[in-house]
Protein backbone atom coordinates (compact mmCIF):
# COMPACT_ATOMS: atom_id res chain seq x y z
CA UNK A 1 0.00 0.00 0.00
CA UNK A 2 1.30 3.32 -0.75
CA UNK A 3 2.11 5.73 2.06
CA UNK A 4 0.20 8.26 3.77
CA UNK A 5 0.89 11.55 4.23
CA UNK A 6 0.75 14.80 6.12
CA UNK A 7 -3.24 16.39 5.90
CA UNK A 8 -1.39 19.31 4.38
CA UNK A 9 -0.72 18.05 0.70
CA UNK A 10 -3.81 16.82 0.26
CA UNK A 11 -4.38 20.22 -1.16
CA UNK A 12 -3.66 19.10 -4.31
CA UNK A 13 -7.50 18.60 -5.08
CA UNK A 14 -8.55 22.11 -4.70
CA UNK A 15 -7.12 22.81 -7.88
CA UNK A 16 -9.33 21.07 -10.05
CA UNK A 17 -12.31 21.66 -8.24
CA UNK A 18 -11.75 25.54 -8.20
CA UNK A 19 -11.37 24.85 -11.99
CA UNK A 20 -14.94 22.90 -12.52
CA UNK A 21 -16.31 25.88 -10.64
CA UNK A 22 -14.76 28.44 -13.01
CA UNK A 23 -16.29 26.05 -15.57
CA UNK A 24 -19.73 26.20 -13.96
CA UNK A 25 -19.68 29.57 -13.68
CA UNK A 26 -18.31 30.34 -17.57
CA UNK A 27 -21.30 28.16 -19.54
CA UNK A 28 -24.54 28.63 -19.65
CA UNK A 29 -26.54 25.90 -17.29
CA UNK A 30 -28.58 24.32 -19.79
CA UNK A 31 -24.66 23.34 -22.25
CA UNK A 32 -25.06 19.75 -21.67
CA UNK A 33 -21.40 19.36 -20.76
CA UNK A 34 -22.15 22.34 -18.30
CA UNK A 35 -24.59 19.80 -16.39
CA UNK A 36 -22.05 17.02 -16.45
CA UNK A 37 -19.47 19.66 -14.83
CA UNK A 38 -22.47 20.20 -11.77
CA UNK A 39 -22.61 16.63 -11.33
CA UNK A 40 -18.77 15.98 -11.17
CA UNK A 41 -17.94 19.20 -9.41
CA UNK A 42 -20.28 17.74 -6.55
CA UNK A 43 -19.03 14.61 -6.66
CA UNK A 44 -15.10 15.77 -6.20
CA UNK A 45 -15.94 17.68 -3.15
CA UNK A 46 -17.50 15.10 -1.78
CA UNK A 47 -14.51 12.87 -2.67
CA UNK A 48 -12.69 15.81 -0.52
CA UNK A 49 -14.48 16.34 2.47
CA UNK A 50 -14.08 12.18 2.41
CA UNK A 51 -10.46 12.20 2.12
CA UNK A 52 -10.58 15.24 4.74
CA UNK A 53 -12.69 13.17 7.47
CA UNK A 54 -10.40 10.09 7.04
CA UNK A 55 -12.77 8.34 5.52
CA UNK A 56 -9.91 6.77 3.10
CA UNK A 57 -7.60 4.46 4.55
CA UNK A 58 -4.85 5.84 2.17
CA UNK A 59 -5.65 9.63 1.85
CA UNK A 60 -2.19 10.12 -0.58
CA UNK A 61 -3.47 7.21 -2.37
CA UNK A 62 -7.15 8.85 -2.50
CA UNK A 63 -6.14 12.05 -3.30
CA UNK A 64 -3.58 11.25 -6.28
CA UNK A 65 -6.52 9.13 -7.86
CA UNK A 66 -8.74 11.85 -7.46
CA UNK A 67 -7.12 14.56 -9.37
CA UNK A 68 -5.60 11.79 -11.79
CA UNK A 69 -8.80 11.36 -12.32
CA UNK A 70 -10.36 15.09 -12.59
CA UNK A 71 -7.25 15.69 -15.08
CA UNK A 72 -8.16 13.55 -17.95
CA UNK A 73 -11.97 15.10 -18.10
CA UNK A 74 -10.16 18.61 -17.62
CA UNK A 75 -8.28 17.69 -20.70
CA UNK A 76 -10.64 16.95 -22.81
CA UNK A 77 -12.29 20.47 -22.32
CA UNK A 78 -9.24 22.06 -22.89
CA UNK A 79 -8.56 20.01 -26.17
CA UNK A 80 -12.15 21.11 -27.50
CA UNK A 81 -11.45 24.63 -25.87
CA UNK A 82 -8.58 25.22 -28.70
CA UNK A 83 -10.59 23.11 -31.42
CA UNK A 84 -8.26 19.66 -30.79
CA UNK A 85 -9.65 16.31 -30.85
CA UNK A 86 -10.95 15.01 -28.01
CA UNK A 87 -11.04 11.28 -26.80
CA UNK A 88 -13.84 9.51 -28.37
CA UNK A 89 -15.58 8.76 -25.09
CA UNK A 90 -16.11 12.74 -24.96
CA UNK A 91 -16.82 13.99 -28.49
CA UNK A 92 -20.97 12.40 -28.37
CA UNK A 93 -21.16 15.05 -25.27
CA UNK A 94 -19.37 17.33 -26.54
CA UNK A 95 -21.14 17.41 -30.29
CA UNK A 96 -24.80 17.36 -28.84
CA UNK A 97 -23.82 19.63 -25.77
CA UNK A 98 -26.44 22.15 -26.96
CA UNK A 99 -29.47 19.82 -29.01
CA UNK A 100 -33.13 20.73 -27.70
CA UNK A 101 -33.96 16.43 -27.83
CA UNK A 102 -31.59 15.54 -25.30
CA UNK A 103 -32.41 15.78 -21.55
CA UNK A 104 -30.36 17.00 -18.83
CA UNK A 105 -30.20 13.85 -17.45
CA UNK A 106 -28.80 12.17 -20.64
CA UNK A 107 -26.14 14.93 -20.38
CA UNK A 108 -25.18 13.71 -17.15
CA UNK A 109 -25.23 10.11 -17.28
CA UNK A 110 -23.14 10.27 -20.81
CA UNK A 111 -20.35 12.20 -18.95
CA UNK A 112 -20.27 9.82 -15.81
CA UNK A 113 -19.88 6.71 -18.87
CA UNK A 114 -16.96 8.58 -20.45
CA UNK A 115 -15.14 9.73 -16.88
CA UNK A 116 -16.00 6.09 -15.67
CA UNK A 117 -16.01 4.27 -18.55
CA UNK A 118 -12.77 5.29 -20.01
CA UNK A 119 -10.79 7.52 -18.13
CA UNK A 120 -10.84 6.07 -14.08
CA UNK A 121 -9.21 2.96 -15.76
CA UNK A 122 -6.42 5.59 -17.34
CA UNK A 123 -7.06 7.06 -13.33
CA UNK A 124 -5.59 4.40 -11.95
CA UNK A 125 -2.91 3.42 -13.98
CA UNK A 126 -1.56 7.62 -13.80
CA UNK A 127 -1.96 7.02 -10.14
CA UNK A 128 -0.01 3.72 -9.75
CA UNK A 129 2.97 5.27 -11.38
CA UNK A 130 2.59 8.42 -9.56
CA UNK A 131 2.73 6.39 -6.38
CA UNK A 132 4.72 3.04 -7.37
CA UNK A 133 2.70 0.92 -6.47
CA UNK A 134 -0.03 -1.77 -8.41
CA UNK A 135 -4.00 -1.57 -8.70
CA UNK A 136 -4.35 -3.93 -5.96
CA UNK A 137 -2.59 -1.64 -3.57
CA UNK A 138 -5.18 0.81 -4.48
CA UNK A 139 -8.37 -1.13 -4.61
CA UNK A 140 -9.54 0.23 -1.32
CA UNK A 141 -9.79 3.85 -2.39
CA UNK A 142 -10.84 2.54 -5.41
CA UNK A 143 -13.79 0.94 -4.23
CA UNK A 144 -14.59 3.58 -1.90
CA UNK A 145 -14.57 6.24 -4.74
CA UNK A 146 -16.85 4.35 -6.65
CA UNK A 147 -18.96 3.98 -3.73
CA UNK A 148 -19.96 7.79 -3.79
CA UNK A 149 -20.00 7.73 -7.11
CA UNK A 150 -22.90 5.60 -6.75
CA UNK A 151 -24.46 7.64 -4.52
CA UNK A 152 -24.47 10.46 -5.92
CA UNK A 153 -25.34 9.03 -9.38
CA UNK A 154 -28.71 8.15 -7.37
CA UNK A 155 -29.28 11.40 -6.29
CA UNK A 156 -28.05 12.88 -9.91
CA UNK A 157 -31.68 10.50 -10.98
CA UNK A 158 -33.28 11.85 -8.97
CA UNK A 159 -33.15 15.55 -9.10
CA UNK A 160 -32.96 15.51 -12.67
CA UNK A 161 -35.65 12.95 -13.59
CA UNK A 162 -38.21 14.67 -15.50
CA UNK A 163 -41.07 15.43 -13.41
CA UNK A 164 -42.15 14.84 -9.77
CA UNK A 165 -42.91 11.08 -10.62
CA UNK A 166 -40.79 8.35 -11.69
CA UNK A 167 -40.90 8.14 -15.22
CA UNK A 168 -43.64 6.02 -16.63
CA UNK A 169 -42.99 2.90 -18.57
CA UNK A 170 -43.74 4.23 -22.09
CA UNK A 171 -41.08 6.71 -21.58
CA UNK A 172 -38.34 6.21 -24.00
CA UNK A 173 -36.13 7.47 -21.46
CA UNK A 174 -37.01 4.32 -18.95
CA UNK A 175 -35.94 2.24 -21.45
CA UNK A 176 -32.57 4.46 -22.14
CA UNK A 177 -31.65 4.72 -18.90
CA UNK A 178 -31.95 0.77 -18.23
CA UNK A 179 -29.23 0.40 -21.01
CA UNK A 180 -26.55 1.61 -18.41
CA UNK A 181 -25.21 1.01 -15.08
CA UNK A 182 -22.89 2.90 -12.85
CA UNK A 183 -22.04 -0.49 -11.45
CA UNK A 184 -21.49 -2.48 -14.14
CA UNK A 185 -19.39 0.57 -15.73
CA UNK A 186 -16.95 0.76 -12.67
CA UNK A 187 -16.54 -2.93 -12.54
CA UNK A 188 -15.05 -2.35 -16.35
CA UNK A 189 -12.89 0.09 -15.51
CA UNK A 190 -11.35 -1.50 -12.50
CA UNK A 191 -10.73 -4.82 -15.12
CA UNK A 192 -9.60 -2.10 -17.89
CA UNK A 193 -7.07 -1.12 -15.25
CA UNK A 194 -5.81 -3.74 -14.37
CA UNK A 195 -5.07 -4.70 -17.86
CA UNK A 196 -3.37 -1.66 -18.87
CA UNK A 197 -1.22 -2.36 -15.82
CA UNK A 198 -0.35 -5.86 -17.43
CA UNK A 199 0.45 -4.44 -20.61
CA UNK A 200 2.29 -1.55 -19.60
CA UNK A 201 5.21 -3.27 -20.94
CA UNK A 202 3.76 -3.99 -23.92
CA UNK A 203 3.39 -0.21 -25.84
CA UNK A 204 1.78 -1.17 -28.76
CA UNK A 205 -0.64 -3.16 -27.17
CA UNK A 206 -1.45 -0.78 -24.34
CA UNK A 207 -2.29 2.02 -26.75
CA UNK A 208 -4.30 -0.76 -28.99
CA UNK A 209 -6.03 -1.56 -25.48
CA UNK A 210 -7.00 2.13 -24.84
CA UNK A 211 -8.22 3.00 -28.44
CA UNK A 212 -10.62 0.51 -28.39
CA UNK A 213 -11.64 1.02 -25.33
CA UNK A 214 -12.17 4.83 -25.75
CA UNK A 215 -14.11 3.92 -28.77
CA UNK A 216 -16.85 1.13 -27.37
CA UNK A 217 -17.40 3.92 -23.68
CA UNK A 218 -18.30 6.78 -26.92
CA UNK A 219 -20.59 4.35 -28.45
CA UNK A 220 -22.66 4.20 -25.80
CA UNK A 221 -22.40 7.67 -24.84
CA UNK A 222 -23.79 8.45 -28.03
CA UNK A 223 -26.54 5.96 -27.56
CA UNK A 224 -27.20 7.34 -24.03
CA UNK A 225 -27.87 11.22 -25.95
CA UNK A 226 -30.14 9.57 -28.44
CA UNK A 227 -32.76 12.69 -28.84
CA UNK A 228 -36.63 12.13 -27.78
CA UNK A 229 -37.78 15.21 -27.29
CA UNK A 230 -37.54 18.81 -28.26
CA UNK A 231 -38.05 21.40 -25.67
CA UNK A 232 -40.93 23.62 -25.66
Amino acid sequence: MAQTTQIGQFTAVDPVVERMRSIRSAWHPADGVAVFNRVYLTVTEEIGRAIDAGTFTDRRAAATLDVRFAERYLSAVDAVATDGPAPACWRPLFRYRRHPGVRPLQFALAGINAHIGHDLALAVVDSCRALDCAPPDIEDEFDRVGDILVLLEERIREELMPGPDLLEVADPLTHLLGCWSLDRARDGAWLAARSLWQLRELPDLAEEFRERLDRSVGLVGRMLLTPLTLRG
